[in-house]
């Protein structure tokens, strides 16, 4: 699972559009759903343009993992940091993926710290 939220990263800072695409396929089944308090999509479609649009929201900003990597089963939960690459997490988050078939079907994702302008 650590490798699968590494990939899972990787694909909220991939920021060249191909490169972006070809990463959501590779970690997220086609169907795979997302919800956090401000977006519910699906499919890899959905969820390519969220990742865009908080791209474009906080330009180089990166995703870092924020802490030890928890899982069982076919689910796991991590903590997430999003920040300027060489400053504090402004933005702290912590999602639980169901997994199915080594790809993330669904994300339920939580937002601990949001800064007032996001």
């Amino acid at each position: 699972m650590n490798e699968l939220v590494a990939q899972y990263l990787e694909a909220w800072n991939t920021t060249d559009a191909d490169a972006r695409k070809a990463a959501v396929a590779r970690v997220f089944t086609a169907d795979a759903t997302y919800v956090d308090p401000m977006v519910d999509v699906a499919g890899r479609a959905g969820l390519d343009a969220v990742i865009a649009g908080v791209q474009t929201q906080f330009p180089g900003w990166t995703f870092r993992l924020g802490g030890p990597v928890d899982a069982h089963h076919d689910q796991v939960r991590f903590t997430w940091d999003l920040g300027p690459a060489d400053g504090p997490a402004v933005v702290i988050g912590f999602d639980v993926a169901i997994v199915e078939d080594g790809k993330v079907a669904k994300v339920y994702g939580f937002l601990d710290k949001v800064p007032a302008a996001a």
